[in-house]
């Protein structure tokens, strides 16, 4: 299995017979590698609503066919745009051919903002738990910190989390290894940095504040098997 990080909160993941894409917020994204016209993705899951989140899911699911799990309000959203939706909700966990999914708290907001400039409420944001290949890979999506990382490194033994460090709209970096603790990962890799000024971070000092787990500082394209 191939893990690779696009910028932001992208990550693609390749299985044997499976590419899945998170959170593909390609155009306006200064820091990604990836263009949507190229990504032929069979699955792609989504944390929340924020436009910098599902970014270019509908044309990619368009082109590709892919199938969009999300929570369930965005499911919903996303549906009356013409593509394949799997709806969730935080607790629930769904067994799919490519591997298990399991959608955790995360503490956030989630819209939408249209062209328009009309705001559409999507759900609660969420975290996920993706059980595949024997490997647990959490992605935090957009979160502060929260004591109940505990219960999900304690019920799970996580692989590869992937945590922002941003900070003003997530965690920074002291509660991103905080939430490493909790955890307890691994390996985990920052995310949800540097891809505007109020959220640029140097993920090297966050790496200097864990010191009990792995930290990958991946660049965008960056790809590792696990």
């Amino acid at each position: 299995m191939q893990i690779s990080y696009h910028g932001h909160s992208i990550v693609k993941i390749k299985t044997k017979g499976y590419t899945i894409l998170i959170d593909p917020f390609i155009t306006g994204n200064r820091l990604t590698d990836l263009s949507v016209k190229e990504e032929h993705s069979d699955v792609i899951l989504l944390t929340h609503g924020h436009n910098d989140h599902v970014g270019d899911t509908v044309e990619i699911a368009k082109q590709s066919g892919a199938l969009v799990v999300a929570p369930n309000e965005l499911a919903e959203y996303l549906s009356w745009q013409g593509i394949k939706t799997h709806p969730m909700h935080i607790g629930g966990a769904h067994q799919f051919d490519f591997g298990k999914v399991k959608l955790t708290q995360a503490f956030h907001g989630s819209s939408y903002i249209t062209n328009d400039q009309q705001i559409i409420y999507t759900g609660m944001p969420a975290g996920i738990l993706l059980f595949i290949e024997g490997k647990v890979i959490y992605h935090a999506g957009d979160t502060a910190l929260f004591s109940d990382m505990k219960l999900l490194g304690d019920i799970h033994p996580i692989d590869v989390a992937f945590l922002p460090i941003g900070d003003n709209f997530t965690m920074g970096p002291e509660d991103a290894a905080r939430a490493v603790e909790f955890l307890k990962p691994k390996e985990v890799i920052p995310i949800h940095y540097n891809t505007f000024p109020v959220i640029e971070q140097d993920p090297q000092e966050f790496a200097k504040m864990v010191s009990f787990t792995s930290v990958r500082v991946m660049k965008s394209g960056d790809e590792f098997d696990i």
